[in-house]
Formats: C-alpha cells, structure tokens, sequence
C-alpha cells in the first residue's frame, strides 16, 4: 500500500480512524472541537508547525496516518500515528514510522520523541520494537478521557549511547532480546544462561531492568541510526568486602552493527559510570582467542588467568575463558 501526502480534505477519515481506534480503549473519548480542532485541517496544522503528515487509503477509506514535526535542537516528534486494525499487521505501521523517520533525517533530526497513551499497549509494544524507550516523566493532558501518557525517545542518526534508568531498561526488553540472541546465535558465549530462545532472552532483561531499579545494575544501550544494536553492563552487587569492585557483562553488539566502535564507545561509559559510582576495579570474563579478548586486550585490561572449559559457545561448545580486570 503507498503512502501519499494528507490533506486538509482528508478530514473526515482522520476523524473516523481515529475515533475507531480510540474506541478500543476504556474511557477515550474523542471532544473534536473541543480538543483535537486541528483534525478539521491537519495537513495545514502540521505545515505551519515545519512539519509533514501522510496517509495511506484502502477502498476510498484513510487505513493509517502519521505526522511528523520538529521540536527545536534537532529533535522530531512523531504524531498522530494510527493504523486501522484490519490493516494492522500488514507492515503499514512500519511504513508509516519509516516515512516519519526519513523526513526528520532530511530535516536535520537527530532525535525522535513520541507521547502515547499508557492505555495503548499495543502502541507501546510496536514502538520498543522499532528501537524506543521510555524517556522521563510521564505527563497527565487533564482532558475528558484522563488521558496519562509515557514519554518514548530515540536516537535517530549516528552512534549513540546512553545509560538506561528503570523505565527505559524495562521498555528495552524486546530489543535487547534481539541483541542479545542475535549474538548468541553468532557463536557468542552464554555462560549463567539456560539455552537462548526470545523467550528466555527477555526475562533476563526482565531481571536486568528490576535490577537497575534497585540499584543495583547500570545497563547502557548503543544505538546505530535510529536501531539499537547494542548494550552492556555494570554488576554493582558485590560482596560486602569488595565495595571497590563492579562486574562488566554482555558487551554485546549485533553482527551487523559490528567494526563501528560501538563496543568501544559501550566500554567507555561503563567505565566513566564505574568512576563516578566509586568502583575502582572492573572485572569481566570472556571466551579465550575471540574478537571480544582482543577488543580487552586492546583497551589495556589485565589479563588475570584463564579457566578451561568455563563457558559455552552458542551452538554448546565448551570454551576457555580469559579473565581480566581494570582499574578505573
């Protein structure tokens, strides 16, 4: 199905998609002039703003829409995203974000931002799909259906990293899942993990996300224009003896994304974060003779020993594994 561009004219079928989707909720309820009057001449509304709006038809009927406009500092917001359900997983909505996302890159965007409905789950679950996650406050519009909404973010251009709080590490599960399996199903070692299906992958980034809300894990996502592909972490929990130490897990980057620095960038804000939590000394493991020994071995950590057999390959090889340390 093609895209084109919306129009003023559209009116009626944006009033219509989004009424029906709206009514799948408990409590939206839609006061047109009272509080969406834009709907009345969205294309304009969204032109005078910098912005862009597209649609997609079926039978004569607006089947999906999005808009897209900048916020100032390189940042895009995307809007009024609604795909009708008899049209939802088709690859519409897909279509309709690739839209939104291409002309915020033409625009100069960095960074895209989005509000959605706690209510709408469903929205929620596309979107950390396609690499967003939750990004501060949530906010409370006090409008006739009570509407509270979550704050999602992305980087949209270049390598980024950034440090996850609680909210964002849970909205990550899903991509990180990706990331995680992809490079187990790439020969990576899984050492203290079962055998790797989605599945199982997302409830240890379950486990991670409750951590980091307890303080005791930092989880640090890498984003590859616009796709998070890749993570690591900080094990604070230590003994009680050993205050001065945290443990660095899953350096992963996914295949694809790899000979980008991208782990590289992912090892220096876990150690900056190891500084200013007060750990002066990183331990890790890692297979013996792989590209992640060399990467250590690069960035000056220690060698420490090495233990035979310690861990598994992704297809259940025992393999060596290299333990080093670093003082930060």
């Amino acid at each position: 199905m093609s895209l084109r561009p919306g129009r003023d004219a559209d009116a009626a079928g944006f009033i219509a998609l989004i009424a029906a989707c709206w009514a799948e909720y408990p409590g939206c309820i839609m006061d047109l002039d009272g509080e969406v009057p834009e709907l009345r001449a969205l294309a304009s509304h969204y032109a005078g703003q910098g912005g862009a709006l597209w649609v997609a038809e079926t039978e004569g009927a607006i089947a999906g829409m999005v808009a897209t406009r900048p916020l100032g500092e390189g940042a895009w917001e995307i809007c009024k995203m609604y795909v009708a359900r008899a049209r939802r997983g088709t690859g519409l909505a897909q279509a309709l974000l690739d839209a939104a996302e291409s002309h915020a890159r033409g625009g100069g965007g960095a960074a895209m931002k989005l509000w959605s409905d706690t209510r709408f789950d469903r929205a929620h679950r596309f979107y950390e799909k396609h690499s967003y996650v939750r990004s501060g406050p949530i906010r409370a519009l006090d409008d006739v259906s009570n509407s509270i909404e979550f704050p999602y973010a992305k980087p949209l251009t270049g390598l980024a990293v950034q440090r996850l709080d609680a909210a964002a590490a849970t909205s990550a599960e899903y991509r990180l899942a990706a990331v995680l399996k992809d490079c187990v199903d790439g020969g990576a070692s899984v050492s203290y993990l079962p055998p790797l299906d989605l599945a199982t992958a997302r409830a240890f980034w379950r486990r991670a996300g409750t951590d980091v809300a307890a303080g005791k894990r930092i989880v640090f996502a890498a984003w590859a224009d616009g796709e998070l592909v890749g993570s690591v972490q900080l094990d604070l929990a230590t003994p009680p003896n050993q205050p001065h130490r945290a443990d660095l897990q899953k350096l992963l980057v996914m295949r694809r994304a790899r000979r980008r620095g991208i782990a590289r960038r992912l090892m220096a804000a876990a150690e900056q974060a190891a500084r200013e939590a007060g750990r002066t000394l990183l331990v890790l493991d890692t297979c013996a003779g792989g590209a992640a020994e060399a990467l250590y071995r690069s960035l000056g950590w220690t060698a420490a020993g090495c233990i035979p057999g310690y861990a598994v390959t992704g297809d259940g090889a025992p393999c060596d594994t290299v333990i080093f340390y670093q003082r930060v």
